[in-house]
This record gives C-alpha cells, structure tokens and sequence, in this order.
C-alpha cells in the first residue's frame, strides 16, 4: 500500500518519500514503483515521459530525520497493528515539523485512538486507500473525534488533486468500507466452512448473482487473510458484537500461515511470482 500512494503522490507532482527501516524493503519498493509506472506507460494511461519525472520525485530512504524533513503530510502504512501503529504516531509526532499533519492508512483501527497517542490530535486523520492504489480511486477519509474541519477539508481537496473520489466518513470500528465488506467475507467464509458450497461456488454465485467484479474469497486472499482477521477482531471488539466473531477456518488459516496471495496460497493456489490462480484441493466439493 504504501508503494502505491508514493506512487501516486509522486505522478500528480508532490514531493515523496518512502520511508522503512528495511532497505531490502526500499529496494523491492522501487523496482515496484517504476515496474507499474511503466505498465501505466505501456497502455497510454500516462506520458513515457512521466516515468522518470515520477520516480524522481521520489526519495527512498531509511533515515526517519531525511523522510520528515519539511514535510506537510505523513501517511503511515505499517501493518494493521494497534500497538505497531501507536508506537509509530508516537514517534512522529516526536519528529515531525508541527504542522505537518499525520495520516494512516488504516483498515479500521481508530483514528481517535492514534491521534490520542500525539500532541497533535486536531492534524492526525483516517486517509484509507483502496488496493492497488494507482487503479481504485476511493479514498476514505475519515475524521476522529479531534480532527479538525480545515484538516479534514485540507484531505479531502489532496485527495481530489491525487485524481481520487473522497468520501468522508466518522471514526467507529471498521469505519463504512470494511464494516459492510468484513462480515460479507466472514459470511463467505462460514457457508465454505459449513460445506453449503465450494470455493470456486461461493465467488461465482456472488459474481454473477451480484454483479462482484471478484468473488469475496478470491478478494479475501488479494487482501491477505491476517488482514481480514484483525479488522474482524477490531470490530468484534469495539461492538461488542457476536456477529463480527470471526468464522473458525479464518483462524485456523491465518494460524497455518495460508494467508492468500502475499504467501502463496488460502483459498486458492497462486503460481509463483504472479497472481494466477488455481482452486486449492482441500476445498474441492
């Protein structure tokens, strides 16, 4: 995710850096930046031009004090981890110019929570990114409770001029994307579990009955089922809520380690190095 946003930050003509501590990470983070910028190139989506103009406007670094450095905006992407994510905005607020404002890209975890953590909580918002970021054009924008209107408006018209649709919604678990997705997938889940139908089944049905350009198993897996889980988690938790509990073969997935596309395989098989598909056996009918 956060290759994408760089990559989108940087095409419309701002200023990025790419920061992680890993330059293993900054490496692969390049190689993929310019590979789809290319692939945007290739098929008249952008100037040939732009590719260069593109990636050098971007600075990959893993010196926190280079990546910060008269910046306006941060958008974190660490991994949807409440305590990851705290210790982050902790340090940013810590680093950051004053008035640079602190963004996550979180899937669900309280933007209230995380902005709590900083002496900043007015300038810290919910900026949620739809994947693969240079292609969906949803950004979800989303106010905690201290987050100021001149921010919120300030993100709402960046998110214009990064060629998105923004639509601002308020800071209760799951926010509106992935509490209506979340249960969908949960539910997807349960009918496999429970043998109602199988995989290949279950995404035809909701393609063509639905109208899903993806079938939500196939979109859990693009996803990453570790990611599915702890959003389920966070809303089972900040509702309350049995409903949001999160169906069995989830977990025992997750604990497998078959956590989709990122590791090969979940409820498909993926060819190596792309994302072809193939249905895995052990949930054949």
């Amino acid at each position: 995710m956060g290759n994408g946003i760089a990559h989108v930050t940087a095409l419309n003509g701002y200023e990025t850096s790419i920061y992680d501590l890993s330059e293993n990470q900054l490496d692969k983070a390049k190689l993929t930046i310019e590979k789809n910028l290319r692939r945007q190139a290739e098929k008249g989506l952008i100037a040939t031009e732009n590719v260069e103009k593109t990636m050098n406007r971007i600075q990959f670094t893993n010196q926190l004090f280079d990546a910060l450095a008269n910046c306006d905006l941060v958008i974190e992407a660490a991994s949807e981890n409440l305590e990851i994510k705290l210790s982050i905005f902790k340090e940013l607020d810590k680093k950051a110019p004053s008035n640079c404002i602190l963004a996550s890209n979180t899937s669900s975890i309280s933007i209230t929570k995380l902005g709590a953590a900083t002496q900043r909580p007015d300038k810290v918002i919910g900026m949620h990114f739809m994947n693969p970021v240079p292609v969906m054009k949803l950004v979800e924008v989303i106010k905690g409770y201290n987050t100021s209107k001149v921010v919120c408006e300030g993100i709402m018209d960046l998110s214009k001029k990064l060629g998105k649709i923004p639509v601002e919604v308020n800071d209760y678990p799951g926010f509106v994307a992935n509490r209506i997705l979340m249960p969908m997938i949960n539910e997807s889940i349960a009918t496999l579990f429970e043998g109602v139908a199988g995989v290949e089944e279950i995404d035809q049905v909701m393609k063509l009955g639905m109208a899903h350009p993806m079938g939500p198993l196939q979109l859990a897996d693009f996803i990453g089922l570790d990611v599915c889980l702890a959003i389920l988690k966070v809303l089972q938790d900040g509702f309350g809520n049995p409903k949001y509990a999160p169906c069995p073969l989830l977990i025992n997935m997750v604990q497998a380690g078959h956590l989709g596309v990122k590791s090969g395989s979940g409820f498909y098989q993926y060819a190596s190095g792309n994302k072809e598909l193939v249905v895995a056996e052990r949930f054949k009918m």
